[in-house]
């Protein structure tokens, strides 16, 4: 009798050249040290060397996930949220940059002095000089501007109580490793975890981590030698952490508040040291919609912002207990860009700061859109608020006053990331398009776009220890592997060869951005272009800048870094930090040969 031979099996983790790299399932971290022209980068300044290559382990899926792999790249059936591996950094003891962009010239009117930020008062509010959640300097774009205040300061049920305890920093109940909750399915702490972290240094790097369902806390510190090690390993059941921050309002030498956003729409806070977290929106009692971004409120110990997949912004507060939403405030839609494709609407505000119900969670609600939002940022002052959204938009808000200002589109598709400069002048978006684009918030118009991508951007981010009053070193890094670096300087830009003329320094400013220190803000019509659409309360739409009037701005630095598309880039002292959708992390050392030329002059 005849037997057929069986099937064959396609190879399984075979690497080949142009291939991505196998994905590493249930073991343990490995860290490699790569060497070779292939690792380095190689710019103006000197060469960066590739130091650490950290492969983090994919868990397989629960046996509860009833997740069937489809093979065709092009289904369009339904699939899990994910993000790809995305970074929370905390230094404890970190050095600041450099702050070439505080340096008085000739044509500033800013003070080599600092203002003092001490507080006379519980209640007064912070200076606009006091350092942001993201750790750099702020900077004050108005000048006669001095004080930024705290979002909800005005709404006295949400002013903590004032009490014997209340100087100390509050922390979950629950115990993680002891958790019976079928929302974990695993803890795994290392077996000397008390002692690596008694070890660890202020200076020292700790790193957490996203990967499937798994979240790991790992060190990163120079002198460490188990860098592979975690300090502690979480399993989810069902739940793919996609975004998460560190509080670095609260951070200290023995405290940590951090918190996630799942796929589940379930948040969780988790304080490090005590290894204790607490769940929020559980059971997506509030929005049942995975949250894609989720940052702490600058200055804010107990408030942060989620990012629902239904395009909605809410304010949570840590320490508030859940109860069903409905929205306390439905005004009508209001239909802007009739004819466009793409669908937007104004911020719609469904439940306000100043609302006097603040028994429980959520503590405000804004609807900006009808998809998904994809990242947003705060910015240097504290002020504003940029969102983009899976619809292609750039929205800018006034989140303190929850007043929606500015809406820029793309040039096509989502906008995917989103950054500001440490000086809060300049906003990078990255996308769909392929492009990254700068933003002037102060003259409200695009400044240039920056081709050199040959997929989609996921992660922008400014250097600012190469950032001055006048240069900015910026970096992308995108879905086609590779790692750009730019100097941006508006003096060097120049507009397409079909458009005669160029941009400078002193081209002069459009559409500049006027506020009264009111509330309420108010603009000039006569500062508008005619292509602009301005709405009752004052909202700009802007148009979609043509690519034959927009300056171009060419990339210092390109190479492919990884063979999995990348998903998370930032900038340390020592290292330029990046992350692909498979695990890999990377630190690339910078160069010791010194500093460059103009910081040279600059100091001088």
């Amino acid at each position: 009798m005849f037997v057929p031979p069986p099937q064959p099996r396609p190879p399984q983790n075979v690497s080949f050249p142009g291939a991505m790299n196998p994905i590493l399932l249930d073991t343990s971290n490995t860290v490699g040290h790569p060497a070779g022209p292939e690792y380095q980068l190689a710019v103006g300044e000197g060469i960066y060397y590739l130091q650490d290559d950290l492969h983090l382990a994919t868990p397989p899926p629960h046996p509860s996930e009833h997740h069937t792999a489809n093979p065709n790249p092009l289904a369009t059936a339904p699939r899990p949220p994910t993000t790809g591996v995305k970074l929370s950094l905390s230094c404890m003891n970190p050095r600041k940059p450099p702050p070439l962009y505080n340096i008085a010239t000739s044509g500033s009117t800013r003070s080599n002095l600092a203002t003092s930020t001490i507080k006379e008062s519980e209640k007064e509010s912070r200076s606009s000089h006091e350092t942001s959640s993201d750790g750099l300097t702020a900077h004050l774009v108005n000048a006669s501007a001095v004080k930024t205040p705290i979002f909800g300061e005005d709404n006295a049920l949400l002013t903590p109580a004032i009490g014997k305890d209340s100087a100390k920093r509050k922390k979950p109940k629950t115990s993680i490793i002891k958790s019976n909750s079928s929302f974990i399915s695993r803890v795994m702490p290392h077996e000397a975890m008390t002692k690596r972290i008694q070890e660890h240094t202020t200076d020292g790097l700790f790193v957490f981590a996203n990967i499937n369902r798994a979240f790991q806390w790992l060190d990163l510190s120079p002198n460490n030698e188990s860098k592979a090690q975690h300090v502690i390993k979480i399993l989810f059941t069902k739940a793919h952490m996609l975004c998460h921050d560190i509080n670095s309002f609260t951070k200290g030498p023995n405290h940590l508040d951090i918190i996630m956003g799942a796929s589940t729409a379930d948040i969780m806070w988790f304080e490090a040291f005590s290894q204790k977290y607490a769940r929020i929106n559980k059971n997506a009692v509030i929005n049942p919609t995975p949250i894609y971004q989720i940052k702490w409120l600058p200055g804010s110990e107990n408030l942060f912002l989620a990012a629902h997949m239904d395009g909605t912004l809410i304010v949570y507060d840590k320490e508030r207990d859940d109860a069903a939403f409905v929205p306390e405030e439905s005004p009508p839609l209001v239909s802007h860009s009739k004819g466009s494709e793409k669908d937007h609407r104004p911020l719609l505000v469904n439940k306000s700061v100043n609302s006097r119900n603040q028994k429980s969670n959520p503590v405000a609600s804004w609807k900006i859109s009808n998809h998904r939002i994809n990242d947003f940022a705060f910015s240097p002052d504290s002020r504003h608020l940029a969102v983009v959204t899976e619809d292609g938009f750039l929205h800018i808000i006034d989140y303190l006053n929850e007043q929606l200002t500015d809406i820029y589109p793309s040039y096509y598709g989502a906008f995917l990331c989103v950054c500001w400069s440490p000086d809060g002048k300049y906003i990078l978006t990255g996308g769909q398009d392929d492009l990254v684009s700068i933003w002037s918030l102060t003259e409200r118009r695009l400044v240039a776009r920056c081709p050199g991508h040959h997929s989609w951007v996921s992660s922008v981010a400014f250097d600012p220890w190469r950032c001055d009053d006048r240069n900015y070193r910026f970096g992308s890094v995108g879905e086609d592997r590779r790692l750009l670096l730019w100097d941006f300087n508006a003096a060097m830009l120049h507009r397409p060869k079909a458009v005669r003329g160029s941009i400078s320094s002193h081209a002069p400013l459009v559409r500049h951005r006027t506020e009264s220190q009111a509330t309420t803000r108010f603009r000039s019509n006569s500062n508008l272009t005619t292509a602009d659409s301005v709405d009752g309360e004052g909202m700009v739409e802007h148009p979609v800048e043509s690519r034959t009037r927009t300056a171009e701005l060419p990339p210092v630095m390109s190479k492919i870094i990884d063979g999995d598309p990348m998903s998370w880039l930032g900038f340390e002292e020592d290292y330029i930090i990046t992350a692909c959708a498979h695990g890999h992390i990377r630190l690339w050392s910078r160069p010791q040969e010194g500093m460059n030329s103009s910081q040279v002059d600059l100091r001088s």
